[in-house]
This record gives structure tokens, C-alpha cells and sequence, in this order.
């Protein structure tokens, strides 16, 4: 239900805190492949993870190590414009 919420506006960017951590891994891999689906449809997903096998989900991923970015793992991608809140 939560996530039927913060998609009823059509946001072109998602916030993900931990997305699939009090799922079973069924349940969390749907979640992914929303996300996945979304992100194909051109939405920005930011998603915070622990869990690797969520990050293969990325194009880009972030490492951070005592508060700063430790590595960068960026592919090269192409930018697209948003105006601010999603309004077009």
C-alpha cells in the first residue's frame, strides 16, 4: 500500500529507503522488478540499500564509508531534464 501511495502522482523521482527490508525474498524481488518497470518508464529511483542483491538492480551505485562516498561505480548515462516537482 505504501508504495501504491507514493506513486499516485506520477513522481518522476522515488525515493527508496530500504525498499524490500522487512519483505521475504518473494515479495522483495516483486518490489525490485516495480522499481525496475518504474525506472524503464523513465522515473529517477534513489534506493538505500544493505542488501547486494538489490544493488544489481542499479546502473549506478554509491558506496559511502564512514559518512563520504568511498567509490563510485557510475555508467555512463544519459541525462534527463525534470522540472522541479515533476510538473510538466
Amino acid at each position: 500500500m505504501a508504495i501504491a501511495r507514493a506513486l499516485v502522482n506520477s513522481p518522476a523521482l522515488i525515493l527508496a529507503d530500504e525498499p524490500t527490508g522487512n519483505l521475504d525474498s518473494h515479495s522483495g524481488l516483486e518490489i525490485m522488478e516495480i522499481l525496475q518497470n518504474l525506472h524503464s518508464q523513465d522515473r529517477t529511483i534513489v534506493m538505500i540499500t544493505h542488501d547486494a542483491r538489490n544493488a544489481e538492480f542499479a546502473e549506478r551505485i554509491i558506496h559511502l564509508s564512514d559518512g563520504k562516498i568511498g567509490e563510485d561505480n557510475h555508467q555512463a548515462l544519459s541525462p534527463t531534464p525534470v522540472v522541479a516537482g515533476g510538473l510538466t
